[in-house]
């Protein structure tokens, strides 16, 4: 565990916690729905980064939800242990609440805690939490903003400090013909500085063109992944330039 040390990790650390303690004390239990899917992909990746290192990965999604709009629920997957911060498995614990603007439009505002579990204990913890506002149309489009209060920052290989870091991505999807799809989506990683040099302020693109085909309960999807090599000194994971990648996921 770590503690906020910066006056804007406490701001959106409380923030996080006001904005979604309604939806979680307001979650009707009795009209409740789970669902959830598992899935095997070629390469986890991440935000432009490859956490399983070009290696098979299996990834599992188990939520509730409920007919007012709020959800919770539990992400799983496997990764590469001899990536920091070596640990067998990220597991992510997130919550929030589905806005319904009108019938095409929705806003999403959700939470979300990342832990790395089974780690050999070589390095502090990587645990970090973030919350995320969201706008989308429909299945097709959608635009999401996220704040992490204490991300961890690194320079290649060396673990530095934490500071506050922002991600903007938008993904879509357009229907090609039944059960085909166009996929794409970009990303933007900024991290803030806590002081000159190695320490300073800096941020990396990423972004993924795909095909994905979808039957009854199946879903497969095939992208080609790019990011800007400047994500190499910010983070020590192998970056997905210029990669394919695909995931195979049945959902229930």
């Amino acid at each position: 565990m770590y503690r906020l040390t910066s006056r804007p990790a406490r701001a959106l650390s409380w923030l996080l916690t006001a904005a979604l303690a309604g939806p979680l004390q307001g979650l009707d239990f009795d009209g409740v729905s789970p669902g959830g899917s598992l899935a095997l992909t070629s390469d986890y990746i991440y935000r432009g980064l490859s956490e399983s290192d070009d290696h098979l990965a299996a990834q599992a999604d188990l939520h509730l939800t409920d007919g007012a709009g709020n959800f919770a629920g539990m992400w799983l997957s496997t990764r590469d242990r001899n990536l920091s911060p070596y640990a067998r498995y990220d597991v992510e614990l997130y919550f929030g609440h589905r806005f319904e603007l009108n019938g095409s439009w929705g806003a999403t505002l959700s939470g979300r805690s990342h832990y790395y579990l089974d780690a050999t204990g070589e390095e502090p913890s990587a645990d970090y939490q973030q919350i995320s506002a969201a706008l989308n149309y429909l299945d097709s489009w959608s635009v999401v903003v996220s704040a992490i209060p204490s991300a961890v920052r690194y320079w290649y290989d060396l673990r530095l400090t934490r500071s506050s870091a922002y991600v903007a991505e938008t993904s879509a999807q357009w229907q090609l013909r039944p059960n085909w799809f166009l996929t794409a989506g970009a990303g933007y990683y900024y991290v803030t500085g806590t002081g000159p040099g190695i320490n300073s302020a800096g941020g990396y693109g990423y972004g993924n063109l795909g095909v994905a085909f979808e039957y009854r309960r199946w879903r497969l999807d095939v992208g080609y992944f790019i990011t800007q090599p400047r994500a190499q000194e910010l983070f020590p994971y192998p970056i997905a330039n210029q990669h394919f990648a695909g995931t195979l996921a049945w959902q229930f």
